[in-house]
């Protein structure tokens, strides 16, 4: 940006003086907030792009980690195709790509270090990343040891700790107590447990104060907005789910102060 108002500013002299240095830095200015604002749009239109062809590929991988897929596994990437409003020619590319990441010699390291090569710096975006992840690989009710173990690598790849997957493990437990919706009751799940994992999903110990639970909502809130995630490079088609991350996030807060009896 300084090199395009300093460029102005010399031309505008060497024309029109004083005055000219000064309309030249205002076009040189401009110049620049247009040059940045389409260098943006296109390393989000990357960004996209590869989120979703490495979710699948990804996908495919840790689905065949313990050794087989699941027809359940099959029918969570499929619903994910429609979940995610693609095209027949979107469709195509995820079937190749969750294909792809099937095969005995696929990279898995390099694929997930492709994604955090493009979307530099996004924690939220990894974290939906790690979060369709989880939702793939227990489908069918229940997560192997090798399937874990590949998460796990997964998340490091990613640069999220484990409290980081345990929260989002967390929310995608709420989420099957309630079918979606948030951290309702479920048959077999007491109260306590509820709350505990109320807890995870705020990334925060039952020991912390009020304030402190009150500002990591307030975190998670704001880190995971749609439309934050959407400026990042969040495919449109995913804002369902951010919003759906949200209200599960309000949900826990809601039984913590609930169970605090705070204001």
């Amino acid at each position: 940006m300084l090199i395009a108002i300093i460029a102005g500013v010399l031309i505008g002299a060497s024309f029109m003086g004083f005055a000219g240095a000064l309309l030249g830095g205002v076009v040189g200015y401009w110049v620049a907030q247009l040059l940045a604002m389409a260098l943006r749009r296109g390393n989000l239109g990357r960004i996209q792009t590869q989120f979703l062809e490495s979710t699948f590929a990804v996908m495919g991988a840790l689905c065949k980690a313990d050794g087989q897929v699941t027809r359940d596994e099959i029918r969570v990437a499929e619903e994910l195709f429609t979940r995610l409003r693609l095209s027949d020619t979107q469709k195509d590319d995820a079937r190749r790509a969750f294909n792809r990441g099937k095969q005995a010699d696929f990279d898995l390291d390099g694929e997930v270090a492709k994604f955090v090569q493009v979307a530099r710096g996004q924690r939220a975006l990894h974290q939906m990343f790690l979060q369709v992840q989880i939702a793939a690989i227990a489908a069918d009710g229940k997560v192997s040891s090798a399937e874990h173990a590949a998460l796990m690598r997964v998340a490091r790849g990613l640069g999220l700790s484990e409290m980081e997957l345990r929260q989002l493990e967390a929310m995608l437990g709420a989420r099957g107590a309630t079918g979606g919706d948030g951290m309702g009751s479920k048959a077999g799940v007491s109260p306590e447990d509820q709350l505990k994992q109320a807890y995870d999903v705020l990334g925060v110990s039952s020991e912390a104060g009020d304030a402190e639970v009150k500002k990591a909502y307030r975190r998670q809130m704001s880190q995971n907005h749609p439309d934050k995630l959407a400026s990042k490079g969040m495919p449109e088609s995913m804002r369902e789910m951010a919003e759906q991350k949200t209200r599960e996030i309000g949900a826990a807060y809601e039984r913590i102060r609930e169970a605090r009896g705070i204001s």
